[in-house]
């Protein structure tokens, strides 16, 4: 006689349901992105066409050198891989996300999802902070823990572009380097840079003391700077106390051969005139802060860097036509991207749900030479006989 017992599959474990949920997110981005890069091209079309004295800006675009816009585009490709590698360094250094069967890799691709789903111009935005912790706390990565690391990824590209605005400047200053010598645009964005990186060195050596004098009547002023002493030292620990100085120097390809990309646009467009790469790396880094004006698809970066390379000396129509190009291979790449990180997610995640799937029905189902009792079983066992 045989008894049935319930024979229902085990329910799936907690660490499944996240890596679904973190795949559902990841899609989510993948699609506000899509709507940002159609926004992206129907705005610049428009700008293009409307506006007479872009014309030739326009012109350029038709024209532009297959050629140059492969090398933009490995480039860009470059730049996002360096992102990667720092971030692998500095958000998940001890491969938490390879653990519970994921697989590996799964903490790159998830980082070029990032990519794809929420960051853009320049190295040192924030913009995709939000984005990045809320996947990466979908895939059960503590949200604490998560946007910690990523602020301490955007505080070291933050720190890098600072200090490549204060050696361009100097150097540009000294006319070591061709570009234009006004002391305004060289010497006073440089000085800037250096007063903010030495306040928040000063912050972060005194903050403790500074946050218990203020702690009682500003409380938030006081979290804002626990958190920035915070930040730089665990960016310190995590870039200059380890074995490697990779998440260093993937911070350094993010930002120069993006800056590269915009140099090159350049040669894209046919311009007849190509400013020299300090000039662009400044116009690129002080330009992109109109990321921070409430306009779509990152144009207020893409409008601050053309204004900003006709302070420095660009001609305007091929500044215009630079900066959509760079703009518009700075949308491409990290979406392609994105897409193909996520198709190879879906695929990771299906092989390593099917390997459990078929772990769990081994373990469950009784072998011909097993003995039959009744002893108690684990729930999903199967049946047992009498």
């Amino acid at each position: 006689m045989s008894v049935a017992v319930d024979s229902e599959p085990p329910a799936p474990a907690a660490p499944h349901h996240r890596t679904l949920s973190g795949l559902r997110s990841a899609r989510g981005h993948l699609r506000g992105y899509a709507l940002r890069l159609l926004i992206f091209g129907v705005v610049v079309f428009l700008l293009l066409r409307l506006i007479p004295s872009l014309t030739k800006a326009a012109e350029s675009l038709v024209r532009v050198s297959w050629l140059w816009l492969l090398i933009a585009l490995a480039l860009e490709t470059l730049s996002e891989l360096g992102y990667v590698v720092a971030w692998r360094q500095i958000v998940d250094p001890d491969r938490v996300l390879e653990r519970e069967g994921r697989g590996r890799r799964l903490d790159a691709r998830l980082a070029w999802a990032q990519l794809g789903g929420g960051l853009l111009v320049p190295a040192g935005s924030f913009s995709g902070v939000g984005a990045g912790a809320v996947l990466l706390h979908r895939f059960g990565i503590p949200l604490e823990r998560v946007t910690e690391r990523e602020f301490n990824l955007s505080f070291l590209n933050t720190g890098i572009d600072a200090l490549a605005l204060i050696f361009c400047g100097i150097v540009l200053a000294l006319g070591i380097v061709s570009g234009k010598h006004d002391l305004t645009l060289t010497v006073l964005p440089a000085a800037i840079a250096a007063a903010g990186v030495a306040a928040v060195i000063v912050i972060a050596s005194r903050a403790e003391r500074f946050a218990a004098r203020v702690g009682p009547r500003h409380r938030r002023i006081a979290a804002a700077v626990g958190t920035v002493a915070g930040a730089v030292g665990d960016t310190k620990t995590l870039v200059f106390r380890r074995s490697d100085w990779r998440s260093l120097s993937g911070a350094v390809a993010f930002l120069g051969f993006d800056v590269l990309v915009l140099w090159v646009a350049f040669y894209a467009v046919n311009a007849h005139t190509v400013p020299a790469f300090a000039p662009v790396l400044m116009a690129y880094i002080i330009g992109a802060l109109g990321g921070s004006l409430p306009l779509p698809a990152g144009l207020g970066a893409i409008g601050g860097i053309a204004g900003t390379l006709v302070l420095y000396g660009a001609d305007a129509n091929a500044a215009a036509g630079a900066a959509v190009l760079y703009g518009a291979v700075g949308l491409i790449v990290p979406f392609v991207g994105g897409v193909i990180a996520y198709l190879l997610l879906r695929r990771q995640i299906a092989l390593a749900g099917a390997a459990e799937s078929g772990g769990v029905h081994a373990r469950s189902e009784p072998t011909a030479d097993q003995t039959p009792h009744l002893a108690p079983t684990r729930r999903g066992a199967g049946a047992t006989r009498s």
